[in-house]
């Protein structure tokens, strides 16, 4: 990991599912460790839902005031720049969906530039518009326009939810492989549920478990 690694892409392409498990391998490994939730646009599916098991693993979660109450007010913490100026903490960004999300983003511009960030695109062909990889070329488009910032790798997160099968994950991969052809970035990692690791380990070499939790999308 890099000491900040952030996470983007479209609506329901999985991005706070993998902040929550990055930021839990994260402090498994003794890393002091931050996440910060910049998810302005959708209030329904937060890593606010995962606090009570982050601060049990002894990860600081920073987040909008209002997260997790039913007021639907865009609003940032102060905290964030705690991530930059903390050279001993690792942090952890879940970004909101598209470019909306990730004007949020563009607040810290100049701090990821500074940092060298990892920024990783988080693309899942089998959401309606993202199953093509011009589609998916599109919203990293919009997304560095907005945020002012250039993404540095891939994550393939293609899924089904609980229908996503090994044959689901396998069927991605020249998907995620174009893309990565198109931007000359890295496919830095494939995600998948933990119990599909041993149908696929043989097949994908840089594989990422997965615990999946109630209400992170």
């Amino acid at each position: 990991m890099a000491r900040i690694t952030i996470l983007a892409g479209h609506y329901g392409s999985g991005k706070t599912q993998i902040a929550v498990n990055l930021a839990l391998r994260s402090a498994a490994e003794g890393r002091r460790t931050a996440l910060l939730d910049l998810d302005i646009v959708n209030p329904y599916f937060r890593t606010k839902d995962s606090e009570a098991l982050l601060r049990e693993r002894g990860i600081a979660l920073i987040s909008s005031p209002y997260a997790g109450s039913n007021l639907d007010v865009p609003s940032l913490s102060a905290e964030g720049v705690r991530l930059f100026d903390d050279q001993e903490l690792c942090g952890v960004i879940d970004v909101g969906g598209d470019d909306r999300g990730a004007l949020a983003l563009g607040r810290y511009a100049a701090e990821i530039v500074r940092e060298d960030c990892a920024v990783l695109l988080v693309v899942n062909r089998c959401r309606p518009l993202t199953r093509t990889s011009e589609d998916a070329l599109g919203i990293l488009r919009e997304i560095e326009a907005a945020a002012r910032v250039r993404f540095t790798g891939i994550v393939n997160n293609s899924h089904l939810g609980p229908d996503t099968t090994a044959d689901t994950v396998l069927g991605s991969l020249p998907y995620a492989e174009e893309i990565a052809r198109q931007t000359g970035l890295p496919v830095v990692f494939t995600a998948v549920r933990r119990e599909l690791v041993p149908a696929l380990s043989d097949s994908i070499p840089a594989l990422f478990p997965m615990d999946l939790f109630v209400s992170a999308a």
